[in-house]
């Protein structure tokens, strides 16, 4: 670079798009991270394979966690498929709670869609597309028969014929080709001991085969955005209330079908099941690397650990935050302040340690919440709990009917942003709120839309 001024100087351009696209990949990082050496398992409707976009954006994305250092396993579901080589045909499809019955002819059908449908799948993964994931890339995918299936048998006085169940997964054979790198692509099929072939539903072979191999996450990819409750889109749940729901029956018929799935994987040791929408291009990708993601997330949290506080927790909760009052990290609190506020406060505990908090101070009228207190001792930081805190702080707050929540950090600025807070002006908070603001502290005020 010339040292004298005859050479004008000039400020990069950073227009918004620049600018968005590098905060996002800066707020994916430590998802990616996260993801490394993980084992994924996604079903995706065979909707996906019938619509070639859809199918190619499904494909780059897979190509892309994989590339990633991601394990993938995809089974495919293939109905429309099955539906239109009916018509062709001629033959009348039967179906019981929701399920095919499949008799011989069915059979015959089942076999030609799902041939059809994998060799679909193996043909995306296999072309290179230019200015995509998939531009010089190696993806290998391979198929198998993995899965030992029996009959569903009769059930309700009907007989499903060769609709079956998984009895039992190869998991040693699938977990050696992900280990070579492969992508291992299954289909909704299987085959008694005795070669009886059998048709099998998507989600039951994808979650046999998260089980067994332990997988890190099941991904259902289907035709709803997540699960609804009364309208709302459930973010998080937890397995405990998620079971409620279906217990109760306070989602519909789809909702329960899914989440059924998701139950069953996390009973069998599955850390994280996905619900997503497969007409959302990136999907899977939004929902695997931000914050709030776009479906909804099931997950086997400990209820014993995250909960509300009580009175018999200020104690722990004073000595949690002393240390950060001391550092101007947090307002301080006496103790009588917080003995008549711990409804506000949720807690975090383990082995009967209190170890983590967060509070709602919700002002109705705005519909807005504050989020304040938020503390996670240092020996228990870095492993996701001010995430926890954050979700169950923003489930509180539209159980509450408030639409957004608001901090005030003199600190840690960064991690509420990646979080999808905005900064705002003292203007923007509650007029209770502004009368109460400490000018010489003079936090910086972030908001959140939920």
């Amino acid at each position: 670079m010339s040292d004298t001024n005859d050479t004008p100087q000039t400020e990069p351009v950073r227009d918004d798009e620049h600018m968005q696209w590098v905060s996002w990949l800066r707020a994916a990082a430590p998802y990616v991270h996260l993801h490394h050496g993980r084992t994924f398992v996604i079903s995706f409707a065979g909707e996906v394979v019938a619509d070639r976009t859809l199918l190619n954006h499904l494909v780059m994305d897979v190509s892309l966690i994989a590339s990633m250092g991601v394990r993938v396993v995809l089974v495919h579901g293939s109905r429309p498929q099955i539906e239109t080589l009916m018509e062709l045909r001629k033959l009348q499809g039967r179906f019981h709670k929701g399920v095919r019955i499949t008799g011989p002819q069915e059979l015959e059908c089942v076999k030609e869609a799902c041939g059809e449908t994998r060799f679909d799948i193996e043909a995306a993964f296999s072309q290179g597309l230019p200015n995509t994931p998939m531009q010089h890339s190696r993806v290998k995918v391979v198929s198998g028969n993995f899965v030992t299936a029996r009959p569903m048998g009769v059930i309700d006085g009907v007989d499903y014929l060769h609709t079956g169940l998984v009895r039992k997964v190869d998991a040693e054979s699938i977990r050696d080709l992900l280990s070579r790198g492969n992508i291992v692509l299954v289909s909704p099929t299987g085959f008694s001991p005795t070669g009886e072939a059998f048709n099998l539903t998507t989600e039951d072979v994808a979650t046999a085969i998260a089980v067994a191999i332990h997988a890190d996450k099941l991904i259902l990819s289907v035709g709803v955005e997540g699960v609804r409750v009364k309208g709302e889109l459930q973010q998080d749940l937890t397995a405990q209330r998620a079971q409620s729901l279906v217990d109760n029956k306070e989602v519909d018929d789809e909702d329960i079908f899914n989440l059924g799935f998701a139950l069953r994987a996390l009973k069998g040791g599955v850390d994280r099941a996905h619900i997503i929408p497969y007409a959302l291009d990136g999907g899977i990708l939004t929902e695997l690397f931000t914050h709030d993601g776009v479906g909804t997330m099931v997950s086997t949290e400990n209820m014993e650990s995250l909960r509300e506080a009580t009175i018999d927790d200020v104690g722990a909760l004073v000595k949690l935050l002393e240390p950060f009052e001391a550092e101007g990290i947090l307002v301080k609190r006496p103790r009588e302040k917080i003995e008549r506020e711990i409804s506000h406060f949720t807690v975090l505990e383990h082995d009967g340690i209190l170890y983590g908090s967060a509070a709602l101070y919700p002002y109705p009228e705005a519909g807005i919440g504050e989020m304040a207190a938020v503390a996670v001792h240092p020996d228990y930081q870095g492993a996701g709990d001010g995430d926890r805190l954050l979700r169950r702080i923003e489930q509180r707050a539209r159980d509450a009917g408030l639409k957004r929540i608001f901090v005030l950090t003199t600190r840690t600025a960064h991690w509420f942003i990646k979080r999808g807070f905005e900064e705002a002006s003292v203007e923007s908070l509650p007029v209770e709120k502004q009368r109460m603001y400490n000018w010489h502290r003079r936090s910086k005020i972030f908001i959140k839309t939920l």
